[in-house]
């Protein structure tokens, strides 16, 4: 049996980037007219074939979902659960995901990911964070991409997203209504996109009732390779604010430790409903992200972009919910 000619076969044969075998093929700018007919010419002479799922219902596509390897390691659990969401959704319109971790070193690299370069997938979802530089080459790719749960004006690409602002904001004003007002914020802002709006939100609730917003209370969580690492500030707050709950799940523990109990000593609420606020002891209060509302979506924006190439970007925000639990206590 003959074996697929792939991108990657006709980028070595013609001694090109993969990136580039794509961009000719897709009909994308960046590449000469000389280029992209000798690429053309010698991918027919290859019988280099394109799959091409029937517009109306992308039956059979298989979609290749790119995450992060930071947010894949010990300790996470989010994007998994998501990812499995994800592959749920296609699956209703019997379509496909494949998962690849993306490591640091392609995404610096902007490496053209695996599936692409074995012809594997015929569009791609970005589940989180990643470099704009590494977005930018995935776009110019020439297939249909979303990013799901993180937001980069500069790639330029349709996104869905959870209500990380408000979401934080309504959790930042539980603690206030419950007589909070010494509120600190865990997360590394700047990291993700999600963990600065959650901060951003926590601001917001602060200055509307006129709690001053303290350098000294924004506290990170992790390192610069996304793994937990946290300290407690000198003067303690009565409540914390953390980004996800695997954050405040190791906030208790920490605070175990030490001997300060929650919710007696101090009050935590989190952001996600995932497995770590109930792993928690007391269990966190939480705001959930609606994950199958955002998988729904960003299948939907993937088979519109799909059908209607040129259509306007799409920014969805999906709203979440409150799960009040154990981890507050009232200060009156």
């Amino acid at each position: 049996m003959d074996k697929k000619v792939r991108m990657a076969d006709i980028a070595q044969r013609l001694g090109v980037s993969t990136v580039t075998v794509s961009k000719a093929l897709a009909g994308k700018d960046g590449v000469s007219e000389a280029v992209r007919l000798k690429i053309r010419q010698t991918a027919s002479e290859m019988g280099y074939q394109t799959r091409t799922p029937d517009r109306e219902s992308l039956e059979g596509q298989t979609v290749g979902v790119l995450i992060h390897e930071r947010f894949l390691s010990k300790g996470q659990s989010f994007y998994l659960s998501l990812y499995e969401r994800v592959v749920a959704s296609l699956g209703r319109y019997n379509m496909y995901g494949l998962l690849e971790s993306v490591a640091w070193g392609d995404e610096e690299s902007r490496a053209v990911p695996r599936l692409v370069q074995n012809d594997r997938v015929q569009s791609l979802i970005v589940v989180g964070s990643m470099a704009s530089e590494y977005l930018t080459a995935v776009q110019g790719l020439g297939l249909p991409v979303v990013q799901l749960d993180a937001y980069d004006a500069q790639a330029g690409l349709d996104t869905v997203i959870s209500d990380g602002y408000y979401g934080m904001y309504r959790m930042t004003n539980y603690l206030i209504r419950r007589g909070h007002r010494n509120i600190a914020y865990l997360g590394r802002v700047g990291a993700t996109s999600s963990i600065t709006d959650r901060y951003f939100g926590y601001c917001r609730a602060l200055q509307e009732n006129g709690i001053p917003v303290r350098d000294d209370w924004r506290l990170s969580d992790r390192d610069d390779h996304g793994q937990f690492q946290l300290e407690l500030p000198e003067e303690m707050p009565t409540a914390f604010a953390c980004n996800c709950d695997a954050a405040a799940y190791h906030l208790s523990r920490l605070l175990e430790d030490r001997g300060v109990k929650v919710p007696e000593d101090v009050s935590i609420v989190s952001f996600d409903d995932d497995m770590y606020s109930n792993l928690a002891s007391p269990c966190i209060t939480t705001y959930g992200v609606n994950m199958d509302g955002m998988a729904e979506a960003c299948v939907e924006q993937l088979r519109n972009r799909y059908m209607n190439p040129d259509k306007e970007l799409e920014f969805k925000v999906i709203t979440g919910y409150l799960r009040e639990k154990d981890s507050v206590l009232p200060r009156w």
